[in-house]
């Protein structure tokens, strides 16, 4: 049937998106995305036009993922900073997954070149950090947590957002979940009184 896909889309995109945080956005062929998808080629390009497509639509697929996560585990319980705890458990989990550890999608996709020249990809990465930090600012901005933070709860919520990214590197260079475990720890200790 001409204009009907022959192929279950969030299992092509969830197929995809492990490629592509693998090989990373600029590595990744058309090639790899129908290797992996099962999906011809031509295909692929007939439903998505390429694979910047397909990658945006996965990176979405991703970041509602994410985003769902990390306010589980920040909702996960009433002290504020076992919730900041559980929220760097989960993102050092997911970093840590893997053989070989997978890392961080959104980061890795950050520092690519390919991310400089897509404004599209940049508004993606944007708000998905900005949603990230109005996430972690909600749960800040209770009185439980600005009674025991050691600065503002909008300064908290930079320094987090800012530090998972920092976060995320370390993890591509010292591959080590239990120093990325010791430098959350540290961080949550300097933010609450």
């Amino acid at each position: 049937m001409a204009g009907v896909r022959q192929f279950d889309e969030s299992e092509m995109l969830a197929e995809a998106l492990g490629v592509f945080w693998r090989k990373g956005l600029r590595s990744t062929t058309m090639q790899d995305l129908a290797e992996a998808t099962g999906v011809l080629r031509g295909s692929l390009y007939n439903a998505y036009g390429g694979k910047e497509e397909i990658f945006l639509l996965a990176f979405d697929s991703y970041v509602g993922r994410f985003l769902a996560g990390i306010r589980q585990a920040l909702e996960s319980t009433p002290d504020p900073e076992q919730g900041l705890r559980a929220l760097f458990d989960a993102a050092i989990a997911s970093m840590t997954s893997g053989s070989p550890a997978r890392g961080c999608l959104s980061t890795r996709t950050a520092t690519e070149a390919a991310a400089l020249d897509d404004p599209r990809l940049q508004q993606r990465l944007r708000g998905m950090l900005d949603e990230l930090r109005r996430i972690v600012l909600a749960a800040l901005s209770t009185d439980a947590a600005r009674a025991r933070l050691a600065v503002s709860p909008e300064e908290a919520a930079d320094l987090v957002v800012t530090f998972t990214r920092g976060l995320a590197v370390m993890e591509r260079v010292y591959q080590d979940a239990a120093h990325l475990d010791r430098i959350a720890a540290a961080l949550v200790r300097t933010l609450f009184r």
